[in-house]
């Protein structure tokens, strides 16, 4: 039986030859997964496999990504099911993604250690509003408002969680579960 997941690719850059959709849909149906779909430009691959471990999954699509297009970046997968519970439990609620309100996720690597509480940001633009433990991922809410003080909320998480997560704008999620679900 196959179980649809998504993986998150980290550090695409779609200008670059070797980051295009049709070369990462390649990879992956190199691998023999099914129903190969990108979402976005960005390094959002949807696919069908049998059920298996997240870890080794990732660990093999990566190593595929970096032998054949030389793609150093993480690899992050999550299955169908954890996406739509986490869109299930509305973790912004009563927000709406806009300039003031850029609603993100970060996911983390399977594996990583979960926080004991939620990271004090030092920048009030930038708010943690959650982390979703089913899923392993941060809630945030950026004010983006004024383009030219925008907060550097990325390279902060980095520092304090390490390079094994990646970020989503919260509409990028919505999209990748509607893209699984089609």
């Amino acid at each position: 039986m196959s179980t649809r997941y998504a993986a998150l690719l980290r550090g695409i850059a779609p200008s670059n030859p070797n980051m295009t959709n049709d070369k990462l849909r390649g990879v992956f149906e190199g691998l023999g997964f099914d129903s190969v779909a990108s979402v976005l430009a960005s390094g959002n691959i949807v696919f069908s496999a049998r059920k298996a471990g997240v870890p080794a999954l990732q660990r093999r699509i990566q190593r595929a990504l970096n032998g054949a297009l030389g793609i150093p970046g993480g690899t992050i997968v999550r299955e169908h099911a954890e996406l739509r519970a986490l869109l299930d439990r509305d973790p912004f609620p009563g927000l709406t993604h806009g300039r003031g309100t850029y609603l993100t996720a970060t996911f983390l690597k399977d594996g990583a250690q979960a926080p004991d509480r939620l990271p004090e940001q030092s920048d009030p633009r930038a708010r943690v509003v959650g982390f979703d433990e089913s899923a392993r991922v941060f809630l945030a809410v950026i004010d983006n408002s004024d383009p030219g003080s925008i907060p550097d909320f990325m390279s902060w998480l980095e520092k304090t969680y390490g390079a094994d997560i990646t970020t989503r704008a919260w509409l990028t999620v919505q999209r990748i579960v509607k893209k699984l679900e089609s």
